[in-house]
C-alpha cells in the first residue's frame, strides 16, 4: 500500500480558519457555555450586525448637521457652566489646543458664544433667553435619545419625561466634563508646584492624561446608562463606555496630530477649511458613540440570540411543549403567590432563548390565556399571569384557545370544496377533549432548581 500523503500545513491552518469564521458567524448561538471568550464573540457578532442593519453612518450623518446647528448653544451652556467654576479660560486652552490651526476662526466663534450669553440674559422677558437655550439643547438630546432607542428598540420617553431627564443630562455630564477638567487642571498645578524633580514631570502627565481619558469614559458611561429610556446595567454602559472612550482618545490624538500638515489645506480654503475639518470630526465622533451603544446593547442582549437559527425553523410539536412550558411556569407562580416572571426571567432562569419565549407569551396574551402585569411602569417593565381562572387553564384548553388565534374562514367555498377535511379535523378535536387526561397546568411537574 502507498504511503498517505501528508496534509499541507497551510492547508490545517485554512480549514482552521474557515471553522473559526463558521463559528463566529453561526455556531457561537448554538454555544450555551457562559464564558467570557464566547459572550465576548457573541457581542462582537451582534455589534457588527446590528451596524450594517441600523445603518449607524446614516444616523450620524443626522446627527452632525443637527450638533452643527446647537453648537453655539451647546458652547454656550458649556462656557456659562465653565464660568460658574472659574474654568473658561482652561475650556477656551483645550478647544485651541484640539483644533491648534484654526486659532483664528475659533476665537471669532467665541465671540459668538459670549454674544449669544449676553443675548441670553438680556432677553426681553425673563428667563426668556435661558429657556430658549435651553429647549435648543433638549432638542438635540431629544434627537440623540432618538437613536439610542432605535438602537435598544424601545420607544421614546413621553414630553414630560423629557422635560425633566433632559434637564438632568444637560445638568450633569457638562458638570462631570468640566470637573474632570478642571481636578486635571488643579492636580496638574499642585503636584508639579510639590514635586520639584525634573524626572517626576512625565509620570505627572501621564497620570494626568490617564485621568483625562478616566473621565471620557465615565462620561459616556453616564450617557449609555441615561439616555436611552430602559435600564441599562452599569458593568455594560462602563465597558462600552471605556471602547468609546479609547476610540475618542485616538480620534482626538489623529485629530491633533493631523491639524498640523493642513497648511496646503488652509491655502486652498482659507478660513473656511475648518468648516469641513469640524463635519469631518463630528462625523466620526458620531460613529464612534453610536458604536459604542451598540456594544453596550448587544452586551446587555446576548441571550436574546441564542439558537437564533434554530427559532426560525422550530417544529411545531417542539413550539408546543416549550408554549405549555412557559405557561405553566406563569401560572404555578400565580397560584404560590410569587412575583409575576417577566420574559426575562424566564429566560434567565431556564435558559429559553429569548425571541422564542417573547413571541409565546405575546401568543398567549392574544388567546386570553395570559395577560400583562406592570412591573416597573418606567422603564416599561411587564410581568404576566394567568388571564382566567387557574384552575380552567388545562393543556386541552390551552391548544384550543391557540388554535382559534388569528383569522378563520375567509376563503369563499372552502367548506364546499373540502367538505371532508371539515368533518374530519372537528371529528380529532372532540376526540382529543373527550379522551384527554385534561392535565391542569398548575400540576405539572417543573424542576424547582432548572439546569441552563
Amino acid at each position: 500500500m502507498g504511503r498517505r500523503m501528508k496534509e499541507p500545513r497551510w492547508r490545517k491552518w485554512v480549514n482552521r480558519g474557515i471553522a473559526f469564521w463558521n463559528y463566529c458567524s453561526a455556531g457561537v448561538w448554538d454555544d450555551t457555555r457562559k464564558k467570557f471568550s464566547v459572550d465576548l464573540i457573541k457581542t462582537l457578532n451582534i455589534t457588527i450586525k446590528s451596524f450594517l442593519n441600523t445603518d449607524i453612518q446614516t444616523q450620524a450623518c443626522a446627527m452632525t448637521y443637527r450638533t452643527l446647528l446647537a453648537i453655539v448653544p451647546a458652547l454656550a451652556l458649556l462656557f456659562a457652566i465653565g464660568r460658574g467654576f472659574g474654568l473658561q479660560n482652561f475650556l477656551q486652552d483645550e478647544l485651541l489646543k484640539m483644533f491648534p490651526s484654526q486659532s483664528v476662526i475659533i476665537t471669532r466663534s467665541l465671540t459668538f458664544v459670549d454674544s449669544y450669553l449676553n443675548q441670553a440674559s438680556e432677553g426681553l422677558f425673563v428667563g426668556v433667553g435661558i429657556v430658549f437655550l435651553l429647549y435648543t439643547i433638549i432638542n438635540l438630546v431629544s434627537s440623540v435619545e432618538a437613536c439610542f432607542d432605535l438602537i435598544w428598540n424601545v420607544q421614546s420617553r413621553s414630553f414630560w419625561r423629557k422635560i425633566t431627564d433632559y434637564t438632568a443630562m444637560i445638568l450633569i455630564l457638562p458638570v462631570l466634563m468640566i470637573c474632570g477638567g478642571g481636578l486635571t487642571m488643579f492636580l496638574s498645578s499642585s503636584l508639579q508646584s510639590f514635586f520639584h524633580v525634573s524626572f517626576m514631570t512625565p509620570i505627572l502627565s501621564a497620570m494626568f492624561e490617564f485621568g483625562s481619558f478616566l473621565f471620557s469614559c465615565l462620561f459616556f458611561t453616564a450617557a449609555f446608562m441615561m439616555v436611552p429610556n430602559t435600564k441599562v446595567k452599569f458593568k455594560n454602559a462602563f465597558m462600552s463606555g471605556i471602547f468609546t472612550g479609547i476610540g475618542f482618545q485616538i480620534l482626538q490624538w489623529l485629530f491633533v496630530s493631523g491639524q498640523l500638515y493642513v497648511a496646503k489645506y488652509n491655502a486652498i480654503y482659507g478660513s473656511f477649511s475648518f468648516l469641513p475639518l469640524l463635519l469631518l470630526w463630528l462625523q466620526l465622533v458620531w460613529v464612534i458613540c453610536l458604536s459604542g451603544c451598540l456594544i453596550c446593547y448587544a452586551s446587555q442582549n446576548i441571550f436574546q440570540f441564542t439558537f437564533s437559527d434554530q427559532i426560525n425553523h422550530i417544529s411545531p410539536d417542539y413550539r408546543e411543549k416549550l408554549t405549555i412550558a412557559v405557561a405553566s411556569v406563569v401560572v404555578q407562580r400565580f397560584v404560590n403567590r410569587e412575583k409575576p416572571y417577566t420574559v426575562v426571567d424566564i429566560v434567565q432562569r431556564y435558559g429559553l432563548p429569548s425571541r422564542l419565549v417573547s413571541d409565546i407569551t405575546n401568543h398567549l396574551c392574544d388567546a386570553k390565556i395570559l395577560t400583562r402585569v406592570v412591573i416597573n411602569q418606567e422603564h416599561q417593565i411587564y410581568g404576566f399571569q394567568p388571564a382566567v381562572e387557574p384552575a380552567i387553564i388545562t393543556v386541552s384548553y390551552l391548544r384550543i384557545q391557540l388554535n382559534k388565534l388569528g383569522n378563520r374562514n375567509f376563503i369563499p367555498n372552502f367548506d364546499r370544496n373540502f367538505p371532508g377535511v371539515i368533518s374530519t379535523v372537528d371529528k380529532i378535536n372532540q376526540e382529543i377533549i373527550a379522551h384527554a387526561d385534561d392535565m391542569r397546568l398548575q400540576d405539572i411537574q417543573i424542576s424547582p432548581n432548572p439546569i441552563t
